[in-house]
């Protein structure tokens, strides 16, 4: 009898229990603190993987192809390598062409690239856990989605300081060729011609009459200095930049980036002369920056070491109608400025400036109204 009193009694070995619970806790946090650490940090590699791929998604939109958005096209295959190449965990994420597609954004614009990656066990690669398993939780499933948008641009920046006239409807010629066609709406005496050639701004895209980054690209354009009598899309015209004054300035633009900020409507007004020499010095400066880069006309393309080549340039476009009817010789010209052309640099030969068109990115200023729809830069970002 005393011997099992004294046994109720005796606490001996209880710390046991406390040890037991304690342990029991102790995993718990360690499930804590190691798995859920690490689902977290697998979870934002997933983001930035499905990130990547759609922000690599939209570049080819602008640069590639817009049109061709097929299993096989750019901006799909750019998606799927780009996001498949940001792993998670050190494991590549599942992601396949019909997990990449194309969303219209709000305003109705197909202009959108959305991508979802997967590290799940209905995809065969789930991530593996340390301490949940003992818990009955081997693996756990991990998704991201992103989308990015190549949204028109509203302002430009590293602008080359001579410009261009915009495209625009041909009606006295055949067709509209860049290195004969001018452009026609009035007479001497500024009366209206018969049968004017239209030009129509980037305001109105379904019947814009300019450059499209799309069904332009790889045109070849060889640039002469303005000869003061016509409105041609080879006759480039020099204009007085902010803050920039005389030709040292002028050459510098050229070889170098501007940092202002740039916007669609501004009016310039032209810099006297045509500026030949400090032309062909800036754009010597500028090849000299990228000596080997060139225009491959199988792939319709730059191909450069450097990405991207700092001899693709933007050159703004004239409204050519706004500057054929009003004053078009010195001082008191006017040059507005409707949209942005990205041009690549093949060589400069006398005064001659022999280029190619090209997709070119832009900015987005949030003190500036909204972009025409038709603009031909594009500002490529995450929207979700």
């Amino acid at each position: 009898m005393k011997a099992i009193t004294r046994l109720k009694n005796d606490e001996r070995g209880f710390s046991l229990v406390f040890i037991g619970l304690g342990f029991m806790a102790f995993l718990a946090a360690s499930m804590l603190a190691i798995d859920v650490g690490m689902l977290m940090t697998a979870r934002n590699q997933a983001q930035n993987s499905a990130d990547a791929g759609a922000l690599a998604g939209a570049t080819a939109l602008v640069f590639d192809s817009y049109s061709n958005r097929t299993a096989t096209g750019p901006a799909v295959t750019n998606a799927l390598t780009t996001s498949r190449s940001n792993q998670v965990m050190r494991v590549t994420v599942s992601v396949n062409p019909a997990d990449v597609t194309f969303p219209l954004g709000p305003t109705g614009l197909n202009n959108r690239v959305k991508v979802n990656v997967f590290r799940q066990a209905a995809r065969g690669n789930p991530v593996s856990t340390l301490i949940a398993r003992y818990f009955g939780r081997p693996t756990s499933d991990i998704q991201a989605t992103a989308t990015a948008e190549a949204s028109p641009a509203n302002a430009e920046t590293c602008v080359k300081p001579f410009t261009i006239p915009d495209r625009w409807r041909e009606m006295q010629d055949p067709r509209w060729d860049p290195e004969l066609s001018t452009f026609d709406a009035v007479d001497k005496k500024m009366k209206p011609l018969a049968k004017p050639d239209i030009y129509i701004g980037p305001e109105d895209k379904a019947n814009y009459t300019g450059y499209n980054a799309d069904r332009d690209k790889g045109i070849e354009i060889v640039l002469k200095a303005d000869n003061g009598t016509k409105v041609s899309p080879s006759f480039y015209n020099p204009y007085d930049m902010k803050g920039s004054t005389g030709a040292s300035d002028y050459r510098w633009n050229i070889g170098n980036c501007n940092t202002n900020i740039m916007h669609p409507g501004e009016i310039f007004p032209p810099e006297p002369g045509n500026m030949v020499g400090p032309t062909k010095q800036g754009m010597d400066d500028l090849i000299a920056k990228d000596p080997d880069a060139r225009w491959d006309t199988t792939s319709n393309r730059v191909i450069s070491s450097k990405q991207p080549s700092p001899r693709i340039v933007i050159i703004p476009l004239y409204d050519p109608a706004y500057y054929d009817a009003g004053k078009r010789n010195g001082r008191n010209a006017s040059l507005k400025f409707v949209n942005y052309l990205g041009f690549f640099i093949e060589d400069m030969v006398g005064g001659q400036v022999r280029g190619r068109i090209t997709p070119v990115g832009g900015i987005i200023d949030k003190t500036a109204g909204p972009a025409p729809p038709a603009i031909f830069p594009m500002a490529i970002r995450l929207v979700q």
